[in-house]
């Protein structure tokens, strides 16, 4: 077992168990354009070199199979069962723990790096895990923080047609009232999201003694803006 880590026993189940299996095929293992070309290359530039590597929500596990190719020892721990199971499935020298995220089973200063990818959203309330992940951190050690963008999953947001011009545009609803809902992001699969504006997560972290080195924003991938377009992508 990993330093730092112990096995947690835990009961009940979640969106993610009944519809990971949706997940994995669509979103992993090269499947989804969002995460080859900006997702995957963007962790791997910002930890590479981190040594210990706690991975938050890590699904089925590809980005912590990502950190393990480059030499981390990396630990993913998820709430879903059936993720964790996948994740171990598909091997590699990563280590898989089913946990929460607010109840991390490690030691404290176990990690020198800890990265929740496109997670934290589904996570309500989300201050309990933001101290988690400050607590297992060592000092000075790099916390990456991947989210959808919170102007897409304001309340009232989304796609308004210019039937004049031809044009579209994204409308943005009530981005400062925090909002959880439970969304059907393809036929029959739903996940709750929980939107918060950016200032509640910096706050938040603030508070917990993570500051920010450094914000990126990037345009998507043409054919993740198409997917949005027509209501076919769940982010």
């Amino acid at each position: 077992m990993p330093a730092g880590v112990s096995l947690a026993v835990m009961q009940g189940g979640s969106f993610w168990d009944q519809h990971s299996a949706w997940w994995q095929q669509a979103f992993t293992e090269g499947a989804d354009p969002e995460y080859e070309e900006q997702v995957l290359p963007l962790v791997e530039h910002s930890l590479r070199g981190a040594q210990r590597v706690l991975d938050v929500g890590c699904g089925e596990g590809q980005v912590a199979r990502r950190l393990a190719r480059l030499g981390a020892g990396v630990v993913g721990v998820d709430l879903s069962l059936s993720q964790v199971r996948v994740a171990q499935e598909r091997g590699g020298p990563a280590r898989f723990v089913r946990a929460r995220a607010e109840q991390l089973p490690c030691l404290s200063g176990g990690f020198d790096a800890v990265v929740v990818c496109l997670a934290l959203e589904h996570v309500d309330p989300f201050e309990p895990a933001i101290s988690e992940i400050a607590r297992v951190l060592v000092p000075g050690g790099r916390f990456l923080l991947l989210l959808t963008h919170p102007l897409l999953q304001a309340p009232g947001s989304g796609w308004v047609d210019n039937d004049g011009s031809g044009e579209s545009y994204w409308r943005v609803g009530s981005y400062l009232q925090d909002d959880v809902v439970i969304d059907e992001v393809a036929p029959g699969v739903h996940f709750e999201f929980a939107h918060r504006p950016l200032s509640r997560y910096v706050h938040v972290m603030g508070e917990a003694g993570l500051l920010i080195e450094d914000m990126m924003e990037p345009s998507p991938p043409r054919q993740v803006l198409v997917e949005t377009r027509t209501g076919s992508d769940p982010e």
